[in-house]
């Protein structure tokens, strides 16, 4: 089934040109993707029987065009294909006059909420979903490899309290501000991948290592020796 929600580009959501911030917009996605599962009564009971939760593993952004100040926008989502340890769904914004402004999909993790491992989805269940087409974008690796030298890093960054969601952990759209103040000026990005892989929780000290080539930027946030999350952006060509 397709879930939607409607927003307006307010004051908080505008970076200093009065257009919307890709962070405020990923949070739109989220919150969306998040709400979809009031639509699926049966795999919400399963979910809160089972004490399962879904996590997002990984998202790919393609930016069509920036909305502005006072924009009404309708978010979608949908789900297109569903295994048995993982979903994927697109999530897309659309202008008023039904125009995409942003494309994405992503794939979602299901997880036990006392252990924080992966636990299945049961047959019964997958077979009640309802699936939606799979959207026309581009659908590139969900893995992001990193380049094997020339990453320089950059100041730690302490995980506060405001970055903590529900689930304990740092919520998904704050990796990617806090990625984007590691991009340069002037730097316009066209589109996004990110993966996550270990959960940062407070009082992690996240350690930036930027790697940069013509076009794309690849930011590795790490907690320790370990990759907590990867995010790449590649410059819109005017």
């Amino acid at each position: 089934m397709v879930y939607s929600l409607t927003y307006k580009v307010t004051t908080s959501t505008c970076d200093s040109e009065g257009r919307l911030k890709l962070y405020s917009a990923l949070q739109m996605m989220q919150d969306c993707s998040e709400m979809w599962i009031d639509s699926e009564p049966c795999v919400k009971r399963y979910f809160a029987e089972q004490n399962m939760a879904q996590l997002l593993a990984s998202r790919q952004v393609e930016i069509v065009r920036v909305p502005v100040y006072k924009e009404e926008l309708t978010v979608t989502t949908s789900v297109y294909e569903m295994k048995p340890m993982f979903g994927f769904r697109n999530t897309f914004i659309y202008d008023a006059e039904g125009r995409p402004c942003y494309k994405t999909w992503s794939m979602g993790a299901f997880v036990d909420k006392a252990t924080g491992k992966l636990k299945r989805v049961d047959s019964a269940t997958i077979a009640a979903m309802s699936l939606e087409p799979q959207l026309n974008m581009h659908y590139g690796d969900r893995r992001i490899i990193l380049p094997k030298e020339g990453g320089t890093s950059a100041d730690p960054i302490a995980v506060m309290k405001a970055d903590i969601d529900y689930n304990r952990h740092v919520n998904n759209a704050n990796y990617i501000r806090m990625a984007m103040e590691l991009l340069p000026n002037g730097f316009k990005v066209g589109s996004m991948r990110m993966e996550y892989r270990i959960p940062a929780r407070l009082g992690d000290t996240l350690l930036p290592i930027v790697y940069e080539t013509p076009g794309t930027i690849i930011v590795a946030l790490l907690t320790g020796q370990e990759v907590s999350t990867l995010v790449e952006f590649c410059e819109r060509k005017e």
